[in-house]
Order: structure tokens, then sequence, then C-alpha cells
């Protein structure tokens, strides 16, 4: 009598011990009775495209990326999604059964439910959305936010030539900004979005002028160690709708499952709770 195999998925990163991801996966199979594993796994750059080439024959149906490797994966993968293309950076791989690695990016998915789900009054068409920070998760917030239907993006990055090339892939809808007039980018925006690591433990604050906060604008951070951070606080203080970034790392999560161990899972209160352990 032959035994199925148990379908096995994971996350790849260096470091990766701190990743939240196999909390919110094991928590997932568990509450839908679902059989399969989903590990941590500690891959070095030099390693990344041997474990790739490897982790079909041992029973690895995908796996999620994390940094330093989204954008590595682009050049491994056999297949890229458009999103994944304009991106320029894979977080969700899938082990298909012709043998092809495929590539895709959820981060923008992931932001956009968050967003829906902390502030579902929030319309993308009420005005432009300021945007901190231009690396690869503003490229997928940029992205989704347009796709959503949001008229223009003000952006500003510490270093200015990062978002000049930004606009550049993106066009005119695209609006760059010193960051010491990030002042006048807020007060212009009906959302706010810190794509950057200021403000995590560890981390310098985001230190940028907020004063053009206003009650009616929504303020969102990707960061999400701590839950509560001070673009968030001074937010709250002046009166806005404020998300937490815990969400978008649940959500971007759910097509990868979905696709690995075929049931969509929910995120929930429960989920929540899973990853904060």
């Amino acid at each position: 009598m032959s035994l199925a195999k148990i379908p096995l998925a994971g996350v790849i990163g260096s470091p990766i011990a701190h990743s939240k991801s196999p909390q919110i996966h094991g928590h997932w199979l568990k509450t839908l009775g679902l059989q399969g594993a989903y590990i941590p796994l500690h891959v070095e750059p030099e390693d990344l495209r041997q474990v790739l080439e490897a982790m079909p024959k041992m029973g690895f149906i995908g796996a999620n990326v994390t940094i330093p490797h989204k954008e590595a994966v682009i050049e491994i993968a056999d297949i890229i999604t458009d999103r994944a293309a304009m991106i320029g950076a894979v977080n969700t791989i899938t082990f298909r059964a012709d043998g092809k690695i495929q590539g895709d990016n959820t981060d923008g998915y992931g932001f956009i439910e968050n967003l829906k789900a902390g502030a579902p009054d929030w319309v993308p068409g009420n005005g432009p959305a300021c945007v901190f920070g231009a690396g690869g998760a503003a490229r997928a917030v940029i992205s989704s936010l347009l796709d959503a239907g949001v008229p223009e993006i003000l952006l500003a990055n510490r270093t200015r030539v990062r978002a000049e090339r930004l606009r550049s892939v993106f066009g005119n809808r695209v609006t760059v900004y010193d960051w010491s007039q990030a002042g006048t980018m807020v007060s212009h925006a009906g959302l706010v979005v810190n794509t950057t690591s200021l403000g995590m433990i560890g981390k310098s604050e985001l230190r940028a002028p907020l004063d053009g906060l206003r009650a009616d604008t929504v303020v969102t951070d990707l960061v999400y160690a701590p839950l509560k951070t001070t673009l968030l606080a001074t937010a709250e203080a002046a009166g806005c709708v404020t998300v937490d970034g815990l969400g978008m790392l649940l959500h971007q999560a759910v097509p990868g499952f979905e696709r690995w161990f075929g049931a969509r899972p929910t995120v929930d209160h429960e989920t929540r709770l899973a990853a904060l352990r």
C-alpha cells in the first residue's frame, strides 16, 4: 500500500528565525484539519538556486520568500507572474507538476486587503496616497494602489534618486517630494503609508513632518513590530483612522496557502493571535 506524501511548504530567508509565517500557516493547517507542514528555511544567497531546485524532490509544493532573496528569485524562476515582474520581486513560489518554478508576488494583494479590513470606509478615488519609502515594499504598495484606482501617488524617500526611479517605472501618476517636504505632502493625502523599516524595533524612528495630518486621513504602517508605531500613535492622536501592518502579513499569505494546500483560509482574530504568539 502506497501512502500519499505529506505536502510541504516553507519560508526561505536569511535570517529566518524571526518569521511569523510558520505560526500563521501552522494555525491554518490545524484549524482547517489539513495534512501538511510549513517550515522555516535559513538559506544563504549563494545556495538559493541549489535549494530551490532540490525542494520539489523533498516534497515541497511551494514556499514564501523573504529578505534577501525576493529579487534573486526573479532570475531563477521559470515563470514569473505579471505583478511579480512589475514589482521586481517574488514572495510566493509554487513548484508546479510540470517541474517548473513559478514566482508570484502577493504583497500588494495583502496590503489592499488589510486596508479594506482596517479602514472599510476608505475610498481609493477620494484623493492622493502619500507613500514613504522607495524599496521593494513601496513598489508593491504603489502598484496595488494604482490598480485600485488611487488617482495619484505622492512619494518621498530619504534618497530622492530612488523615488525618481520609481516614478520612471509607474509614470506621471507618481509625484516625487523631497523628504523635507513631507508635511506638505501629507496635507494633500487621503491615505498615508509607511513602507520603510523606520519605526521598527531596533531601527530609527520615522522622522518626517506629520503636522499636515487631517482627521479624515487614513494612516497605515507596514511595520508590525511594534504593532502601534510612533507614526500610528501620532496619527491616532490627530483623529485619523489607523491600520497596523500585521494584517498585510496575514493577507499576503492567503493566496499561497490556498494554492499549495487546496483550501482558502480566513484571516480573523484567531489568526492574529497565532501570529503574535
